[in-house]
């Protein structure tokens, strides 16, 4: 059974992040070293990718900052 929680972990954390950075408008360093594990360490699915992609999307047109 803890084999099925970690393999739902990465989406878990993915969109408690993604909703996080949304509702502050802030990206923190904390942050992005989380979706830096993410990618490094785990299989992400398509749209966990596409959630993160929405994000740097974000920062890139200024609508969230990095700090």
């Amino acid at each position: 059974m803890d084999y099925l929680n970690q393999a739902f972990l990465p989406e878990i954390i993915i969109t408690e992040l993604v909703f996080q950075v949304y509702r502050s408008g802030i990206l923190t360093q904390e942050q992005r070293k989380q979706i830096k594990n993410l990618f490094l360490y785990h299989n992400l699915s398509e749209e966990d990718t596409t959630a993160i992609n929405r994000l740097l999307h974000a920062i890139r047109r200024g609508w969230l900052k990095v700090v």
